[in-house]
């Protein structure tokens, strides 16, 4: 990998890292919640899951393999599963919420959908762009 795409997965990573924060933050301070009740662990978790998720974005998408759909679906199962099983070794350092593995399925799988759809939009106007 060349050093402008190392550029470009940092610059994403860090972009969606402080979008999440910010919104999760807000969300917060609308509840009347003015202190993270999870503390600093869950700002690191963020960051693991987030790496997580745009490692395997970044390394799947780019295999040579013809359906985009098949694409996606090839990074998004293990990298998943690997978000679980942080979650499942998070749960060793501290009492999980009764919701956590919900949480990060729709987290996880929500950022995923719309990295793909940015992807997917990105790559269509790439190929009308070379056909023209």
């Amino acid at each position: 990998m060349n050093r402008k795409r190392w550029i470009r997965i940092a610059a994403a990573y860090s972009m969606i890292y402080t979008v999440i924060t910010l919104l999760s933050s807000i969300s917060y301070l609308c509840n009347g919640v003015y202190e993270d009740p999870s503390g600093n662990w869950h700002e690191l978790d963020r960051a693991v899951i987030l790496l997580i998720g745009i490692a395997a974005f970044e390394l799947c998408t780019n295999l040579p393999v013809k359906p985009l759909i098949l694409r996606y679906v090839t990074a998004y199962i293990p990298s998943q599963m690997l978000a679980f099983a942080y979650v499942w070794f998070a749960g060793l350092r501290e009492p999980l919420a009764k919701t956590a593995y919900r949480d990060i399925w729709i987290n996880f799988t929500s950022l995923f959908m719309l990295l793909c759809i940015v992807n997917t939009a990105i790559h269509a106007y790439k190929k009308r762009k070379n056909a023209l």
